[in-house]
């Protein structure tokens, strides 16, 4: 080999060298700029993300939860992440221990469960609510042959998925009137398919009337099923508020002029007590305002009709308000308003006092002999 031979040879392997050099520079530089840009943006799209766990996509919760991500939404400022969830004993696990989760929908009885249970320890400082929402009905779906809820004695009835606020609630009231029955867990729709088959004696579900589940199937519903109401007892009436189901609700269930005998509890908007100065609670701060700032906007078209039950003034006992919550509310003068009773309520407030100490009902809370009152004038009304 010639010396120039050797020459070329060698400005060739150093020309290929410091190309290979280069690249190398420029693929280091590419993904560390790469790293750098995506840190920013994770940084920026997280800013305002504020994450809540609701419910089954044929409950009333998710349809809550996409209202208030489509309603409160404001880009990388404000943005509503709605997950489905498994019902509000989980929901609140989920609040507690699942990372993105700031707030849940649950059921007004499940921190008095949780108390009793002692599963989380000092559960009612670390879960405070924003507001109760709505009354969700307790539906009570039986097969034909069912007349009543006596009828349910020793038969297998569904209480919804394990571990749900379906379940929960079940099993408190069926205790609350006495009646023994064999508690299945079933999700919904399989629950549906086994009592037309005659393998169930009923179904329960605790969810914001109208049910999809129950107003889709309709029809195929009506030819095996029908609502059956409850009892009413002292004890029963000690814990749920009493309400109805009517045609309105279900008109291919409930015929016109009908209604279903039945109770509620409420729903809240629960959330993780994050202490000031933290970063979510600074998230989850600009959520309250929004929410309580546009709670007007909830109540128009196309918003679920259950928004205009949300009362913001309204206190549950057992919860701590959030603070921001409460600190919004009375800036805005909403804690502080009051409402007046017309001269026939008045009367019947009277009625209804004497209806207390008859049931030996004269000790429960302000706010349960408040959402008591209402469903005893409704009752009036009814039977009016």
């Amino acid at each position: 080999m010639s010396a120039s031979t050797s020459y070329r040879s060698l400005a060739t392997y150093l020309a290929i060298a410091a190309t290979m050099f280069q690249f190398g520079l420029g693929q280091a530089f590419a993904v560390e700029h790469g790293e750098e840009i995506r840190a920013r943006k994770t940084q920026e799209i997280n800013k305002g993300r504020v994450g809540i766990i609701s419910g089954s996509v044929t409950g009333t919760y998710i349809q809550i939860a996409s209202d208030l991500a489509n309603v409160l939404d404001k880009g990388n400022e404000l943005r509503i992440i709605a997950m489905l969830g498994k019902g509000s004993v989980q929901n609140i696990e989920d609040i507690l221990y699942l990372k993105g989760v700031d707030i849940g929908i649950v059921q007004s009885d499940v921190l008095t469960h949780l108390v009793r249970t002692r599963k989380h320890p000092n559960i009612t400082r670390r879960i405070h609510y924003i507001t109760k929402l709505y009354n969700e009905e307790f539906h009570l779906l039986a097969g034909k042959n069912i007349k009543s809820i006596d009828d349910l004695a020793g038969k297998k009835v569904n209480f919804g998925k394990s571990g749900s606020g379906t379940e929960m609630t079940a099993k408190i009231l069926f205790d609350s009137v006495g009646i023994s029955v064999t508690g299945t867990n079933y999700d919904q729709k399989v629950a549906l398919e086994k009592m037309a088959k005659g393998e169930l004696g009923a179904a329960v579900y605790v969810v914001g009337k109208p049910a999809s589940v129950f107003t889709k199937e309709a029809e195929n519903i009506g030819q095996y099923a029908h609502f059956i109401p409850l009892n009413y007892t002292p004890k029963l009436l000690q814990v749920y508020i009493p309400t109805k189901l009517d045609h309105s609700d279900y008109p291919k269930l409930i015929p016109a002029g009908q209604t279903v005998r039945t109770v509620a509890v409420g729903a809240i908007l629960a959330v993780y007590n994050w202490p000031a100065g933290h970063a979510r609670y600074d998230k989850v701060k600009r959520f309250v305002d929004a929410f309580i700032d546009n709670i007007a906007e909830f109540k128009k078209q196309p918003r679920h009709k259950k928004w205009k039950e949300v009362d913001l003034s309204v206190e549950v006992p057992g919860w701590d308000r959030y603070a921001p919550a409460t600190a919004r509310l009375r800036t805005s003068g909403v804690l502080s308003s009051t409402k007046s009773l017309s001269a026939e309520e008045a009367r019947l407030e009277k009625l209804f006092e004497g209806y207390l100490r008859s049931q030996n009902l004269e000790n429960i809370g302000a706010q349960q002999k408040k959402e008591l009152f209402q469903g005893f004038l409704n009752y009036m009304e009814q039977q009016n």
